[in-house]
């Protein structure tokens, strides 16, 4: 899980303390960094689609189905929904999802139903993802494809509506101009989930509990 680095503003500001500067007790309340979602989005953008697979297990509970990237490439290591670009192949977006879902988890589309079209998320990367959302049946036993994903979790939605998993950090990433503040969910082995998928499934959260859909 990204970290604030040991030059993060916090840092910067503790050390101007002991030069005799106003320290991090002084600024705290003044200089508050921005936030990740204030990264401008390009004017033009390429189209991208995820599933957002969801079932409930023997208990009865509701899972959320996340990958975690492979460490390469910009998004390697976070987590994510299965999903990716178009091919020439594809019939539409949503043909998009659910081919992605099978071939980096091995999710097949007749064990999908989809359950609705969610908003369109734009990324600062130059991608308007299109999330579905899918009542799946979970297969026996995840296989994914591991130059792609290094592991697939099925994470309850009750975890994610506990306020205790939500949090805000600030990070400093590499290509970062800056520090930004960027909330996330704790999730796993001490992941966190941001970015596209924190604003894929956060408005996603209160729906699901109200049982909009039939899970």
């Amino acid at each position: 899980m990204p970290v604030p680095p040991e030059n993060c503003w916090l840092n910067t500001l503790n050390n101007q303390g002991s030069t005799g500067l106003p320290g991090a007790a002084y600024f705290a309340g003044m200089l508050v960094p921005p936030s990740v979602a204030d990264f401008p989005i390009p004017r033009h953008l390429r189209d991208s689609a995820v599933l957002v697979p969801v079932f409930r297990d023997a208990a009865g509970d509701v899972q959320v189905v996340l990958v975690r990237r492979a460490a390469f490439g910009v998004h390697g290591g976070q987590l994510a929904f299965p999903g990716g670009k178009p091919e020439p192949t594809d019939e539409n977006l949503l043909a998009t999802a659910l081919r992605e879902a099978y071939e980096e988890v091995g999710l097949l589309p007749a064990n999908v139903e989809v359950l609705a079209s969610l908003p369109p998320v734009a990324v600062p990367t130059g991608f308007r993802i299109t999330p579905y959302l899918g009542r799946i049946r979970r297969p026996a036993a995840w296989q994914w494809q591991a130059a792609e994903i290094d592991e697939v979790l099925e994470v309850p939605l009750r975890h994610l509506a506990d306020a205790a998993t939500h949090a805000e950090e600030v990070w400093q990433l590499p290509g970062w101009p800056g520090p930004r503040r960027v909330p996330f969910y704790r999730v796993g082995a001490g992941y966190a989930l941001w970015g596209a998928s924190y604003r894929i499934i956060q408005p996603l959260i209160p729906r699901l509990l109200a049982g909009e859909w039939d899970i």
